[in-house]
């Protein structure tokens, strides 16, 4: 036990974690056969079955259910171990991690980068897009652009400003169909929708639209591609408006239906906070977004 390989016990705790080879391979940038070795090379070595295979799923067996929650306290243990050496490093050389929504990350971000990468060509960038709330603690990213305050007394966050969004047509669309304004125009109108399990639909109708689940065209989980939908005129969806803006072929619709206000927090690991390059990087990110 004293000899036991990190990566194995890591491949163990994300595949316990994932529930399958493949889920976790990807969440460590692996490919499924290495995770499948590290799992098999762990279990060899420990002369244990961790889990049993059903089907393309993974399910723990009861002694890999037992070893689990030492392998989740040796797995913090490093996590921690790889924050504190993170938060003494002085070098601007590196790679920092930002995760934020698909939106976010493809409109907001990208035009930050360019001063950020002129004042230290050592950085590299990783642009982490995901509409869950990246896990600092364990290093899914090192800064995150959030629109919900930190609960976590681990993290420091900053709120950056308020910003608001509202419905949005093509103009083809607008021409097509006319130019809705009240809520109760939505009736009418086909919208993009989020999600078929109805808590996009919930939340139109908590914002005062009346409307049922035959008001969607299309549905895209992915807001890029459900804004890609609204600009080639298949429907009325909703949009930070400073994106919008940079958008000529779209126009604002439903006018006299209050927008949705939100906050931007710009978040980060307490120890992360002492690194000089994550320190520039959240700074900068602070002053321009």
């Amino acid at each position: 036990m004293d000899q036991i390989d990190w990566n194995q016990l890591r491949a163990f705790l994300h595949a316990a974690d994932a529930g399958s080879m493949s889920a976790a391979a990807r969440q460590l940038g692996l490919s499924q056969p290495t995770l499948s070795r590290q799992v098999a090379a762990i279990e060899q070595h420990l002369g244990v079955a961790l889990f049993e295979r059903i089907g393309r799923s993974l399910q723990p067996t009861a002694t890999g259910l037992a070893l689990l929650e030492y392998a989740r306290s040796m797995g913090a243990a490093a996590e921690e171990l790889s924050l504190a050496a993170n938060g003494h490093s002085k070098a601007i050389d590196g790679v920092v991690s930002i995760s934020a929504s698909d939106m976010v990350a493809a409109w907001l971000l990208p035009p930050l980068l360019r001063p950020l990468l002129e004042q230290a060509p050592g950085l590299r960038i990783e642009i982490v897009t995901t509409n869950e709330l990246s896990d600092l603690r364990r290093r899914e990213a090192d800064i995150a652009v959030r629109h919900v305050r930190p609960s976590e007394p681990e993290l420091i966050g900053r709120l950056l400003r308020e910003t608001t969004a509202s419905f949005y047509a093509s103009q083809d669309w607008v021409r097509r169909n006319g130019h809705p304004r009240a809520a109760a125009e939505a009736k009418t109108a086909r919208f993009i929708g989020a999600d078929r399990q109805d808590r996009y639909l919930g939340y139109l109708q908590a914002h005062g639209l009346p409307l049922t689940d035959q008001a969607f065209s299309c549905y895209a989980e992915n807001s890029c591609t459900g804004w890609a939908m609204v600009r080639q005129g298949l429907g009325i969806g909703a949009m930070m408006d400073e994106i919008a803006s940079q958008c000529p072929d779209v126009v604002r619709v439903l006018d006299d239906v209050p927008p949705v206000q939100f906050p931007i927090w710009l978040v980060t690991h307490r120890e992360l906070r002492t690194s000089r390059r994550i320190r520039m990087v959240f700074d900068l990110l602070a002053e321009t977004l």
